[in-house]
């Protein structure tokens, strides 16, 4: 049986295990990604591993999320970033030269290559043929180290594309339509894998702004295959030399497959407060907006602010709206610029921003109060913008330049024939700022200082799972609880990634101001803590601080309905337990508050059982474990640094 074209790059790097769906698999990875609001942390782990250089081909450390610098708390991680990216072989990326995603397709991404990224984001290069993953700091630290990237054998997902989208329709609608019907859980243990005569109408870019925005179907990844669009978008850059083609075969065979017919497609939107809340924009059209947002790593590149650029030639931005473009890089704004597309938007009444990711992780661009925001971001969860309650709605770059224009959410069909442009056929470099790593005879690398801040706290160290666990439920949840829930972002916490006693209170602030608090008072009597969820637990951001800063405060145990994949491996990583309900109607026994006992938990994991007796208020409940041996020698250890160091 012929393979998929995921299957054919994991066969090409697979280092243990059998590529069966279901079953735990290693992979080599050749590059590997962070950024600044992860990349402190993984960078922290990188040294504990003890690795003098990073064994990839490719390894990355790019600013772009806390380019705020209110204190000395970003900067101090900017100057730390560079330079550990000096003394161990990667390259730097600084502030304002764009943002991870943007950049590396641009600069970096090669079909048929994996990468790894400590952002749940990491998908976008999947646009352009490789497989790129999320994943959190410690597990990219781990493949910076030369150790394979270990994940359950996803199934694969096939989206067959055809026709063609009509004018005033974007690769976002294919996307948001994939959303309404799938919705945010719909892609969770597949890779979304994308074929069909309709991927030859989409340009390198489009597809890029699809396997971005896959990231909230939960899904491992998503996949389009190098073919000639992917080979021209290569030589514009000029790294035709690096492009090879990478399709399905013919005879391949996919697990499940949905099939989007383009042509029938219209503007969409995804309302308040999830991406998979999706309708047509004419069903919602006229509703008064007070803010309108180009940018995130979804829609920032070039394509879609010459889009923005040419609508908005001649026009004017409605009064009652603040209309902001945030560029995705370096290299869009120069080529913007260059082809005088820049001027348009200034005269329209255009506030232009530094390339980075600015109002999509909270870092400003906070919307008015229980007003109306549109954004070309790919989150709308509820206070991500900085503003609880907020109104945010997510849409492409068409409809929010005609909703700009008219004050009001608006079809952009209304404003009449699509504007006609072209891109250059070689694109201006923008890689000036890009700092390349030391070569490795070089010895200058060996004695580059790392300049640590006092808000760089050192990495805590966290105690082996004991034979007997003992604790309480300090918190119980609802369904599609995201990482953002748990761990918030925006400008009063995000400088806090490199601290974790300071970052820990903040736990949970979203839901209750105590937990915190809640936790020590806890600890003080000598309990653990455990938190009880719902279906999707974890969805949304790869950020490792959710799962690093409840270990810290004492959160050993996780029960659940069901976990989004890169929040549970995280768990893992910093050993507390994810377990899941054997009987979904147990979650309605357990009360918040209630003490748990788990006997013989080392033991269980060690023997490899399936399910262990939870004692909640000493009523026995059945809990599933859906471990790996790995994972299991992992938390038995007290988390993936003890275990490596073993």
């Amino acid at each position: 049986m012929g393979k998929t074209a995921a299957e054919k790059i994991m066969a090409a790097h697979l280092v243990e295990g059998e590529l069966k769906k279901g079953e735990e698999i290693a992979l080599r990875i050749d590059q590997t990604l962070t950024q600044d609001a992860t990349g402190t942390m993984a960078y922290l782990e990188f040294e504990a591993i003890g690795i003098p250089r990073v064994q990839t081909e490719i390894s990355v450390s790019y600013v772009d999320h806390n380019l705020v610098q209110s204190d000395f708390k970003n900067a101090d991680d900017h100057i730390f970033l560079q330079g550990v990216a000096r003394k161990f072989g990667l390259h730097f990326s600084p502030p304002g030269n764009g943002i991870c995603h943007q950049v590396h397709l641009e600069q970096f991404a090669i079909p048929g290559k994996t990468l790894l990224g400590s952002d749940s984001h990491t998908p976008t290069c999947g646009g352009l043929g490789m497989l790129a993953m999320g994943a959190g700091g410690l597990d990219v630290a781990m493949a910076m180290a030369g150790k394979p990237f270990y994940l359950i054998m996803p199934e694969i997902y096939g989206i067959k594309l055809t026709g063609k989208l009509r004018p005033w329709v974007a690769a976002r609608d294919v996307l948001l339509e994939v959303l309404r019907q799938l919705t945010v859980k719909g892609g969770v243990g597949y890779i979304m894998e994308y074929f069909g005569p309709g991927v030859a109408e989409l340009s390198l870019t489009d597809r890029a702004t699809i396997t971005n925005f896959g990231a909230e179907l939960g899904a491992t990844t998503s996949l389009f295959p190098s073919d000639e669009n992917t080979r021209k978008y290569l030589a514009a850059q000029g790294r035709e030399e690096q492009w090879q083609e990478l399709n399905a075969d013919p005879d391949a065979k996919y697990d499940k497959v949905l099939e989007i017919d383009m042509s029938t497609l219209e503007p969409m939107i995804a309302c308040p407060s999830s991406p998979d809340n999706v309708v047509k924009v004419s069903e919602v059209a006229g509703k008064p907006i007070a803010q309108v947002l180009v940018g995130s790593c979804t829609n920032s590149s070039l394509r879609d602010l010459t889009a923005v650029a040419k609508i908005m030639e001649g026009r004017s931005v409605h009064n009652d709206v603040s209309f902001e473009v945030n560029p995705g890089s370096r290299q869009a704004l120069e080529n913007l610029t260059a082809e005088g597309n820049v001027l348009p938007l200034l005269l329209a009444g255009a506030r232009i921003h530094q390339s980075g990711c600015l109002g999509c992780i909270g870092m400003g661009q906070a919307p008015p109060t229980s007003m109306i925001s549109l954004r070309t971001f790919s989150r709308n969860f509820p206070g991500r913008s900085g503003n609880q309650g907020d109104k945010v709605y997510l849409c492409s770059p068409e409809v929010a330049a005609a909703s700009a224009i008219k004050g009001v959410i608006t079809d952009p069909r209304d404003l009449g024939d699509y504007p006609d442009f072209t891109l250059p056929d070689t694109y201006l470099p923008g890689n000036e700022r890009i700092e390349a790593p030391l070569p490795e005879s070089n010895s200058e690398g060996n004695e580059v200082e790392i300049i640590r801040g006092p808000n760089i706290a050192p990495f805590p160290d966290f105690e082996p799972m004991p034979e007997d666990w003992s604790g309480k439920v300090v918190l119980k949840l609802a369904d599609n609880i995201t990482t953002d829930h748990i761990m918030p972002a925006g400008a009063k916490i995000l400088p806090l990634r490199s601290n974790i006693p300071a970052i820990s209170e903040y736990v949970f602030s979203q839901i209750t101001e105590c937990f915190a608090c809640d936790m020590k008072e806890t600890m003080s009597a000598g309990h653990f803590g455990a938190v009880i969820g719902g279906d999707n637990y974890g969805q949304g951001s790869s950020r490792e601080h959710a799962a690093l800063a409840p270990r810290y405060l004492g959160v050993q145990v996780k029960l659940v309905k069901s976990f989004a994949r890169i929040h549970k491996a995280n768990l893992i990583n910093f050993g507390i337990l994810p377990l899941t309900f054997v009987d979904q109607d147990d979650y309605d026994r357990v009360e918040q508050g209630a003490d748990m006992v788990i006997t013989g938990i080392r033991e269980a994991l060690i023997s490899g059982a399936e399910t262990v007796t939870v004692e909640v208020n000493g009523t026995p409940l059945k809990a599933r474990f859906d471990l790996s041996k790995r994972h299991r020698e992992i938390l038995v250890a007290g988390g993936l640094l003890n275990w490596a160091r073993k």
